[in-house]
């Protein structure tokens, strides 16, 4: 499985030693990565600067002295940044029921130290595919509301009955229009939405 080009790893993790030697691991196989020192520090980064390419976090469990990594795990929750960041959570013997919770709420995996080096790099990559395609699923989004907003009130009027299943001429009867103007603002709904059945609008508005 090939990352994408731009692709990042975040270390954060308070021990140099552990920063320096997987950031050389990752280099190893031609991932790009950045190390923080603390939650804190990423937590400034990220607010600055906003993934655009599929990236993911290793993440220590217990930083002591500042903000854990359960505390940042929260925050990247709340904020509804899992799907397009995933974290993997890096832990001693000690912390692993702890990992294994925060996988049941939304963390990609956790890999217990010591890792096995192939093992954590498999499961990073499988994270940055996850991250690509949570991207774009959201640029996809983006697109389908840039379409909506072209539609016009009446447009978005037919869109909605037709997608309740309605057909023209009930649609023209609840909206007091012949069926004919149904039909011409059905075909413009269809054309600015991409679609080419009732069917598959049905699932495009799923989508968002």
């Amino acid at each position: 499985m090939q990352p994408a080009a731009h692709a990042t790893v975040f270390i954060v993790d308070d021990d140099t030693s552990v920063r320096d030697a997987l950031g050389w691991l990752l280099r190893t196989r031609r991932l790009h990565s950045e190390a923080f020192a603390s939650a804190e520090a990423f937590l400034a980064m990220l607010s600055q600067r906003r993934a655009r390419d599929a990236s993911c976090v290793l993440l220590d469990v217990r930083m002591p002295g500042g903000m854990s990594g359960l505390a940042l795990f929260d925050q990247l929750s709340a904020q509804g940044l899992l799907a397009s960041l995933p974290v993997i959570f890096l832990t001693g013997h000690a912390d692993v029921a702890t990992a294994v919770d925060a996988v049941k709420r939304g963390a990609f995996d956790f890999c217990e130290k010591p890792f096995s080096d192939n093992a954590l790099v498999d499961r990073v990559e499988q994270a940055l595919a996850a991250s690509a395609a949570a991207l774009a699923r959201d640029a996809e989004r983006e697109r389908l509301r840039a379409r909506m907003a072209e539609l016009t009130e009446r447009e978005r009027d037919v869109m909605q009955r037709v997608a309740q299943g309605l057909p023209n001429k009930l649609i023209a009867d609840a909206l007091d229009i012949s069926v004919r103007t149904v039909e011409v603002h059905r075909a413009r709904v269809f054309d600015k939405m991409g679609v080419k059945s009732a069917v598959d609008l049905v699932h495009l508005l799923q989508d968002l």
